[in-house]
């Protein structure tokens, strides 16, 4: 017997999707992203590098192991909805603490399933991340015309600053290390530890959590901090963190700021959009991309070793590699498609990578990249 759709994904040239919905009832207007990863579903709709995107998984089991406090990497989810193969079934896991989708609904969060998620992820790598209308009405009433032309009229990322919007609305100092079997959160490893300033553009936690593992004393300041506000805490570090929307238009404001640092010769270290803003600062261009890179599974070779590292990545900007300044090397590489991955400054103890060294979820392959920043803040203080 057949099942009326309570869900629809309508695209801007378009084309529609119908499935079932869970979580929230309503509507999101946002840009449709996949996500090739096989676990992590709550850190990935909690990452705010995913604001004003939904996400569809490759992977077609979503939900199956529940959701629990200590995953979520912000403290709500910031992903506008997501797409699955399967309805979300009851969770068995023994971390569990509730079920995908009431938590969804509790937050807000729109989900479909029922959908060929490989048809739609072929769709995307073919044509480029769309605009999209995600629509659930447990009614199943959809005026379609009227979805598509709100998807029409989106204007999308390209220009759109959406680090002043997940970012801190003031400063706070963060004291928690890693996750570790049967002990939990722990803490600084060091008795006197690095004093780190970390701009949040839409920092997720586990980055905060490892810096503090690798010897950070972490105070976290608001995406539009100056370099005053920086240097008063006197910083022996500066982390420029991920985050969504354009880089470019996030740099208005972090450029100026991020070069007047770069004058006083402090160990910066930054991550996925951190690192497009201080190639900005630095003098190269940013790019954007199809359809961006969203996984757990992407190859990256360090060019100065020679070593490829399993990372986990989530972004629709680049860094132009063939615009990057004398004095500023191309560090990493990816072996998808080989878009810039990471650079550091000759003579300098700043660097950065496109890709999450933190992983959650993902791979570890890169944590070393922490201990990089506390040995190079350690021969500063020596």
């Amino acid at each position: 017997m057949a099942t009326k759709p309570t869900a629809c994904l309508a695209l801007a040239d378009g084309t529609v999707f119908y499935g079932q919905g869970f979580g929230a009832a309503g509507e999101v207007v946002a840009e449709l992203v996949f996500n090739t990863a096989m676990t992590g579903y709550q850190e990935i709709m909690t990452d705010p590098s995913y604001a004003s995107q939904v996400v569809t998984f490759t992977f077609p089991h979503i939900g199956n192991t529940g959701v629990t406090p200590e995953d979520d990497e912000a403290q709500d989810p910031v992903a506008s909805g997501i797409i699955v193969r399967w309805d979300p079934t009851e969770p068995s896991n023994w971390r569990s603490a509730a079920e995908l989708t009431d938590w969804m609904e509790r937050r807000g969060r729109i989900g479909m399933g029922g959908v060929d998620t490989r048809r739609l992820t072929r769709a995307i790598r073919q044509q480029g991340a769309p605009h999209i209308v995600l629509a659930h009405d447990p009614e199943g009433n959809f005026d379609i015309e009227a979805l598509v032309a709100k998807a029409r009229d989106w204007p999308g990322l390209v220009g759109l600053d959406l680090a002043k919007e997940v970012s801190c609305a003031q400063s706070y100092r963060w004291e928690e290390g890693n996750w570790e079997w049967q002990s939990g959160f722990g803490g600084a490893t060091q008795d006197k530890p690095f004093k780190v300033v970390a701009l949040d553009y839409g920092a997720k936690r586990n980055i905060l959590r490892s810096l503090v593992t690798h010897g950070a004393d972490v105070t976290v300041l608001p995406a539009t901090a100056t370099a005053d506000e920086i240097l008063a805490h006197e910083p022996e570090g500066v982390f420029l963190s991920n985050g969504p929307g354009d880089p470019a238009a996030t740099g208005q404001y972090a450029v100026p700021m991020i070069q007047e640092l770069l004058s006083r010769d402090l160990p910066i270290f930054g991550i996925c959009l951190g690192h497009q803003m201080l190639a900005l600062a630095l003098g190269a261009k940013t790019v954007k991309m199809g359809h961006g890179h969203h996984g757990a599974n992407h190859p990256v070779r360090d060019n100065e070793t020679g070593k490829v590292e399993i990372t986990s990545m989530n972004h629709g900007f680049a860094v132009d590699a063939q615009s990057l300044p004398e004095g500023v090397l191309e560090t990493h590489v990816s072996l998808f498609d080989g878009s810039n991955c990471g650079l550091r400054v000759e003579d300098k103890p700043v660097f950065s990578v496109q890709y999450h060294p933190e992983a959650a979820p993902g791979p570890q392959d890169s944590m070393y990249l922490f201990r990089r920043f506390a040995d190079s803040m350690q021969a500063r203080r020596s």
